[in-house]
């Protein structure tokens, strides 16, 4: 193995990771995943520090602040701890302890699942709420900590200043009622209580926090000007005293077995708790102790956390089911014996595709091990080879549609099947759903349970009628399919409102083939209306940035069917807008063929500016950097985009060199 090549690989993939975890509150991994990629940082580090890099992610808390939310200097570093992922690790590290101190007690946390903040009190009064951030500058979110019922606003001991350290989480009950909610308004499905909790709490819009009902356990005390304290569990006596939840059912423990027991007891309970939990806290309880131990370069030497692996069980695939996509693609799915895993009972877990069924070798009646990929979405690991019935067989994706009956054929991937039906019901709901989806034409309010209704009661035989259910208003409200009549207003307020969005929203709509929200921008970009998309030929397509032959041809392929024209002088009709505002408002072609990708806090725009300053000029933005970028307009904390964009020897602005570059010629 190449080490200094693959310490380079970790570099990139923990830095991009950190990004999604702590600025985009969206994890692509479990903390497992993620922690398994750090140990191995860490280790390779520590035996080839001739590679190490100063600005390696293990030195460092993962998060920046964002540009909307006030930054904030923290008065005491928000640091990390130590994971540790086995017994042997736990009863090494005790083990040090006993060494080191005298009659050392430790206290054993539950580590919850959410947004770690600081919480200031000037004489008793709650005045700020700082995020981590990196570590030393974090985001004020005060408006929004007030919005959480367990932060206490007032506190009877009136202390000159007090900072406390919690983690805002939201509870299970919390977490379904917002998911119902999205449900209802077509909104996207929370998937991650934790991303759920972080992202709220960095809204601008206060009674979004007030409507989600945050929670917050508090499991530091940092500051106490005027009253001190001999240990860690008194502490967070005297804070439940003056009204914190603090760190829930806390055990003060004196020996590595029982801080083992105590690990293993939250462990069993992980999953039917009311909150969620990432693993387990261990700390030297006095805090004369912890300071004598002081800290490394990174972490405190009085703590480390045990991270708990993913929760796997057995169970039985019952039968294997085809889901039918809004691009006709074939799914199987796996019908599950009912399993508890992970908080929430599973019953199904997608399959994929042919090559997947036969490289894991699944067959119906299989006793098979399933995982939550990152505690989220159910997955078939593996099959229990020696529990197979004799009777079973390969499972083969049918060559006609279960919808429809029409022919299924491989897509040019090789991997995949799809229904060749023109008037497949299934393609039909499913690509409405797309259409009016937040990507697409954005309709709020109109989820796919509507969707569903209205074309199984015949309202919507294509997406122009969703234009038309106005004329139908009063039989809505009567029948109630969609709701009483404030639901039914809201919807159609909401549709009336979408046929005024740019063009390239509504070609996103159509779910065309190969054709994705960056490619609609490209095309609304460069052609003045939909006419003009639908007259163009192939040569002209492919002149396009990033338009190749496949999407050529896919572009081709939709226009030139009959249905899909007559479709589109049905939305003319019921005055949907085909013509491209982003068109109008391109100044000249500068930047035409360029890629440019954002990264870190550009000091007098938001990105969403910067990138519409470069498509005016006939630019694209990207989110990736690749050989193929341009340029990186990079600002303050700029992370792991501008390392690969050095290490390409991509072009890296500043923003005054790209405000010289957009002046008028």
């Amino acid at each position: 193995m190449d080490i200094q090549a693959r310490m380079q690989e970790l570099y990139r993939l923990i830095s991009y990771y950190n990004d999604r975890y702590y600025n985009q509150d969206d994890s692509e991994i479990s903390d497992y995943e993620y922690d398994q990629l750090s140990l191995e940082l860490r280790q390779l580090e520590k035996e080839y520090p001739l590679f190490a890099r100063s600005d390696s992610p293990t030195q460092k808390v993962g998060g920046t602040a964002k540009r909307e939310l006030k930054k904030m200097k923290h008065d005491v570093p928000v640091i990390s701890l130590q994971d540790v992922f086995t017994k042997e690790d736990v009863f090494r590290f005790v083990q040090k302890m006993r060494e080191e101190l005298k009659d050392v007690a430790f206290v054993v946390e539950k580590k919850i699942d959410g947004l770690s903040i600081v919480l200031r009190y000037y004489d008793g009064i709650l005045r700020e709420a700082i995020t981590r951030g990196d570590g030393e500058i974090g985001e004020s979110v005060y408006e929004n900590a007030l919005e959480i019922k367990t932060v206490p606003k007032k506190i009877a001991t009136k202390l000159a200043y007090l900072e406390v350290r919690g983690e805002v989480y939201m509870s299970s009950e919390s977490f379904e009622k917002a998911n119902k909610k999205q449900l209802e308004t077509g909104g996207k499905i929370y998937q991650n209580r934790r991303n759920s909790a972080a992202g709220t709490m960095r809204q601008l819009d206060s009674s979004i926090v007030r409507d989600r009902d945050l929670d917050i356990f508090i499991f530091n005390l940092e500051i106490s000007e005027g009253k001190t304290f001999a240990s860690h569990s008194e502490s967070l006596l005297w804070l439940q005293e003056e009204g914190f939840a603090v760190s829930p059912e806390f055990q003060i423990c004196k020996t590595a077995e029982e801080v083992w027991n105590t690990i293993c007891e939250i462990g069993d309970t992980r999953w039917n708790l009311p909150y969620a939990i990432d693993g387990a806290v261990v700390k030297v309880d006095d805090l004369t102790d912890r300071a004598i131990l002081g800290m490394t370069s990174k972490v405190p030497r009085w703590a480390v956390a045990f991270k708990y692996p993913p929760e796997q069980k057995e169970t039985v695939i019952q039968d294997i089911v085809v889901q039918v996509g809004r691009t006709g693609r074939l799914t199987p799915l796996a019908i599950l014996e009912p399993v508890r895993l992970a908080e929430t009972t599973v019953s199904r877990a997608t399959l994929h595709n042919q090559d997947y069924m036969d490289e894991k070798g699944i067959r119906i009646g299989d006793t098979v091990i399933v995982q939550k990929a990152g505690d989220i979405i159910p997955e078939v690991l593996r099959v229990v080879m020696e529990k197979r019935p004799e009777e079973t067989k390969r499972y083969v994706l049918p060559e006609i549609c279960p919808v429809c009956g029409a022919k299924t054929e491989r897509e040019a991937d090789g991997a995949h099947l799809r229904c060749t039906g023109e008037e497949c019901a299934a393609k039909d709901i499913r690509s409405t759903t797309y259409f009016v989806s937040k990507d697409a034409m954005n309709i709020d309010g109109f989820g796919p349970s509507a969707v569903d209704a209205l074309i199984s009661e015949g309202y919507i035989k294509n997406v122009s009628d969703i234009f038309r259910l106005k004329n139908h208003r009063e039989r809505l409200i009567e029948e109630g399919i969609i709701g009483k009549e404030k639901s039914v207003d809201n919807l159609l307020r909401a549709i009336e409102k979408s046929k005024e969005n740019d063009l390239d929203r509504l070609i996103t709509g159509f779910g065309i083939k190969n054709i994705g929200k960056q490619s609609a921008k490209t095309l609304a970009m460069h052609f003045s209306d939909i006419d003009h998309i639908m007259a163009a030929t192939k040569e002209e397509f492919m002149q396009l940035p990033d338009f190749g032959e496949t999407v050529a041809n896919s572009l081709i392929e939709y226009f030139s069917k009959e249905k899909n024209q007559s479709l589109v002088q049905e939305l003319k009709d019921v005055g949907v807008n085909v013509t491209s505002l982003t068109n109008k408002k391109k100044k000249d072609d500068r930047f035409a063929g360029k890629t440019f990708v954002l990264t870190g806090t550009l000091p007098s725009m938001t990105r969403e500016q910067a990138s519409e300053i470069i498509e005016s000029y006939g630019g694209k933005v990207s989110s990736s950097v690749s050989k193929k970028t341009s340029y990186v307009l990079a600002g303050a904390e700029a992370g792991s985009k501008l390392v690969k964009a050095e290490s390409l020897g991509v072009t890296v602005l500043s923003e005054e060199t790209f405000l010289e570059m957009t002046k008028e010629q």
